[in-house]
């Protein structure tokens, strides 16, 4: 296969290993360009662990990782990790804070500050620019941090539980923001909840990790809702309730499973 068709990510009989505990076994994980994918499981499946591999922050124990059809050696230079605790600095203003990874790359100040305006406009926080994260609440630092990653370019973007913390109504806007940007400039996502219905609204394809320890793949569903998606009204559809049931047919099982293992 060429790089050219390559997968953007693929993940062959991969297993993680922590001492003699076994995290993640035998995990294949395939995903295209420019598809969203959600990650969905039991607590403590190794969920956050596959995004680790991907970035190079974990070394699998076996099995091959690739991006782009090249195999991983050290960090995932073409990947941004959004992690579920926003990674921004109290002291630095907004606009600071979302080009601070331009200015490590050697930008200057004033430029990574124009171009941080510019991703600040795009997720809806035009005239924040010079708050301090004190001043902004949860929502608000949730659109830094995700303009924070998407504005280095990342061919392959990672998400780990990123809204989880937000009430119900503020992670519906995160969605709708989140598809906005997605569809503008599609990227490869691979996008880790714990929340069905998020996976479902969201995504290309969930995929199902089973219980731990020893995790693995256990099916993935594509869902197939048209697009752009309406996020408010989408979970009232017959279409959704079906995917709802039949993906979790399989996460239910795992679910009761986790529970055993414990």
């Amino acid at each position: 296969m060429s790089i050219q068709t390559a997968p953007a990510v693929e993940l062959r009989n991969v297993a993680v290993r922590f001492g003699s505990f076994t995290a993640v076994a035998e995990m294949n994980l395939e995903v295209k360009k420019a598809e969203f994918v959600a990650v969905v499981g039991p607590t403590g499946c190794g969920k956050s662990t596959i995004l680790n591999v991907v970035t190079g922050l974990l070394k699998a124990a076996h099995g091959d990782v690739e991006i782009f059809g090249e195999r991983l050696k050290g960090l995932n230079s073409r990947s941004g990790y959004m992690l579920q605790q926003e990674a921004i600095l109290p002291w630095k203003t907004a606009e600071d804070n979302v080009g601070l990874g331009l200015v490590f790359q050697g930008l200057s100040k004033d430029e990574a500050r124009l171009r941080a305006r510019e991703w600040m406009a795009k997720v809806g926080l035009k005239g924040f620019e010079k708050r301090y994260p004190h001043q902004l609440s949860g929502g608000q630092r949730k659109r830094i941090a995700m303009a924070q990653t998407l504005i280095m370019e990342p061919q392959i973007v990672l998400m780990d539980e990123p809204f989880s913390a937000l009430d119900v109504h503020t992670r519906r806007l995160m969605h709708r923001i989140l598809l906005d940007l997605w569809q503008a400039d599609k990227r490869s996502l691979i996008f880790i909840t714990h929340d069905l219905e998020e996976a479902i609204v969201l995504a290309d394809r969930v995929v199902v990790m089973s219980a731990g320890p020893g995790s693995r793949m256990v099916g993935e569903v594509e869902i197939n809702l048209p697009r752009p998606r309406d996020v408010s009204q989408l979970a009232t559809t017959d279409e959704f309730v079906s995917l709802y049931r039949r993906i979790w047919d399989m996460l239910g099982k795992e679910v009761e499973k986790s529970y055993v293992n414990q």
